[in-house]
């Protein structure tokens, strides 16, 4: 069965106007002096029309006007990539797949997958985007030997196995696998997108192929970087935009050369969207970005400085951030956390320390702590009452969801999980602590980053609730790269981060959070390894469960239709909620997210997750807009 995802074709040719549209002013400027083409040579012969109104609750905008937004260091600058969420396909409100930047798409059987490309589609610096910019990123980057990449990304795999790439002709593109790969349209539109193209004739002069020698190595001279190959991977850096001089598709350029504290990003001129009314997307002229401690963007976005923010912000600053609405001229609403948990503890089941992964391993164990958490207390004392309590799993809104998963082993029971404990034979010692089999007492160690007052929080509240069980949570922080070291490594015993990111999946999702499938991995640390590397690293699964839920993985990744890969996540799920590889604490928590009153289409409610919603991506932040005439 092969279908066919062109409805963006049936649209260009309806909804596009035969009539001019005046050009955005900052633009306008630029064509009267003979700086740049008219809007109408800037287009794809069939742009995308987005439709802005009132039965989507938007309303048409204008050109114009700056968002100012507050990030907390440079990195940070890959926000911007996934707010503006232009993607080869991508996903609407409803997590539906559509072609974006293609103007359409033939799947095969997750197997044959024909990309289609707009006619005139140009990059940012007005260059054309063709199939030469696909050939390039995959032969001469992706599969060059002399690039050293460590190889492909696993979504480029199916059956263990690259794709066959073909150029069909100047606009159209094919990957072919022989099994299916159904991870493959899902990562071209995830938050942080697969890169398969890029800007090919830019970036040839820093690859060795085709630069010239002399060039190329002063080139290299001058970025101070040890060869080409780095060069080829700062100056492509296309997830990051911290390079000016690198074309893009995203509906903002970056301006600004690091280091800065301050980066303005401008209108894509050549930008692939419309809206129905035939005015060039994005309506914002520019976005700002200023760089502050982490610590003090809430203080700063209370006092008016940052017109939509959502990063840095917890729920915690709600209050303060109300008391600034009306002098300072915003709003304050509240968007669901699209994570399965708020925040989890991770029992590492290949600790390296003998005792604690053995009592780890038992099912038993790991359902008492949890039955021993006494969640609505947290709720109350953290959230107001306002989340929902319940295990580390799908959220409600997720057509995966069943209310069983939610409340599994979730119910606080200290009498039953004390009884479990009892049963493994974890005796209490004259001081009330329990013992492990060797003898030690129970001093359990939770690692975190300390990067959220939220986990520290948490924690203390847990702790009381343990200490009843006779186990002593003892809190310990570490920086982010050395958390994630002792994680790889099994030197952690047990540690706290937040739930699943994707709190919401389609059966079309990838269920990969769910089984080991990465070193970091904070449950099952060793055991992702070993499947990231082919069984060349890490340790073999030797748990029937796990290993069960490996099976089901590979069921889903070989699936061709919707049944299998909702039988996968069916089972993948139930197994999960029996066995409570991961402690939640509570699901559906809410986030501020401050909006100037300037600012016109964001949504009053929304959910805040990287993946899949990209945050403000899914929401189509190039249709926000900027009305200067809007007071409190």
């Amino acid at each position: 069965m092969r279908t066919l995802a062109s409805v963006a074709v049936l649209l260009a040719s309806l909804l596009v106007p035969a009539m001019a549209v005046e050009e955005a002013p900052v633009l306008a400027e630029r064509v009267a002096a003979g700086k740049m083409p008219p809007q109408k040579e800037r287009l794809p012969d069939e742009p995308r029309v987005t439709t802005v109104d009132e039965a989507t609750q938007r309303t048409p905008g204008k050109p114009g006007g700056t968002i100012r937004m507050l990030m907390a260091e440079q990195n940070d600058l890959r926000m911007v990539t996934v707010y503006g969420y232009a993607r080869l396909v991508g996903y609407d409100r409803s997590l539906e797949l559509q072609p974006d930047i293609l103007l359409s798409y033939e799947n095969d059987r997750n197997r044959v997958f024909t990309l289609h490309l707009r006619p005139g589609h140009k990059w940012s610096d007005g260059s054309p985007f063709t199939a030469e910019d696909f050939r390039y990123q995959w032969e001469d980057v992706l599969v060059d030997k002399d690039m050293e990449r460590g190889g492909l990304d696993p979504a480029l795999y199916a059956g263990g196995e690259p794709p066959k790439f073909e150029v069909i002709d100047p606009l159209t593109v094919r990957y072919t696998w022989t099994a299916p790969n159904p991870l493959f349209l899902p990562a071209l539109a995830g938050a942080r997108p697969l890169d398969i193209y890029s800007a090919s004739a830019y970036l040839k002069q820093f690859h060795a192929k085709y630069a010239e020698p002399k060039a190329l190595e002063a080139a290299v001279a001058a970025e101070q970087v040890k060869n080409w190959q780095a060069l080829q991977i700062r100056k492509g850096r296309s997830y990051r935009p911290e390079n000016p001089d690198l074309p893009t598709l995203q509906p903002w350029v970056n301006l600004t050369r690091p280091p800065a504290n301050r980066f303005v990003f401008e209108r894509n001129p050549y930008y692939h969207k419309l809206d129905q009314n035939g005015v060039q997307l994005p309506y914002v002229d520019q976005l700002v970005i200023n760089i502050a401690e982490s610590s003090i963007i809430p203080a700063k976005t209370g006092s008016g400085e940052s017109d939509l923010q959502e990063r840095y912000l917890s729920f915690g600053d709600y209050t303060f951030l109300k008391e600034g609405e009306e002098r300072n001229n915003y709003q304050v609403r509240l968007w669901t956390v699209g994570k399965g948990s708020a925040m989890a503890f991770f029992p590492n089941l290949n600790a390296a320390d003998p005792g604690w992964r053995a009592v780890f391993r038992d099912a038993r164990f790991r359902r008492a702590l949890s039955m021993g958490i006494d969640r609505s207390q947290i709720n109350q004392v953290l959230f107001s009452g306002m989340a929902q309590e319940g295990a580390s799993t799908v959220l409600p809104g997720s057509p995966l969801y069943r209310d069983e998963l939610g409340t599994a082993y979730a119910t606080h029971d200290p009498d039953a999980a004390n009884a479990l404990l009892d049963e493994m034979g974890l005796k209490r010692g004259p001081d009330g602590k329990r013992r492990l089999p060797d003898g030690r007492p129970m001093d359990l160690i939770v690692e975190s980053t300390g990067e959220s007052s939220m986990e520290a929080d948490v924690q203390e509240l847990v702790a009381s609730d343990w200490q009843k069980l006779g186990i002593k949570l003892l809190p310990r922080t570490s920086q982010r790269d050395i958390f994630r070291s002792r994680v790889a490594a099994g030197s952690t015993i047990m540690s706290v981060w937040a739930g699943v990111d994707n709190g919401a999946p389609t059966a079309d999702f990838s269920p990969q959070e769910f089984v080991p499938t990465d070193p970091y991995q904070l449950q099952w640390p060793a055991w992702g390894n070993y499947m990231a590397t082919n069984g060349k690293a890490g340790e073999k699964i030797d748990d029937p469960k796990v290993a069960r839920l490996v099976e089901l993985y590979q069921q889903w990744l070989a699936a061709e239709d919707d049944e299998t890969k909702q039988a996968a996540w069916t089972e993948i799920l139930d197994i999960h909620a029996d066995q409570v590889y991961s402690i939640g604490i509570v699901t559906a928590t809410l986030v501020p997210v401050v909006v100037s009153n300037k600012l016109k289409n964001v949504p009053e409610q929304g959910i805040s997750s990287f993946d899949p919603y990209a945050y403000f991506g899914v929401y189509e932040m190039d249709a926000f807009w900027m009305d200067d005439a809007a007071a409190n």
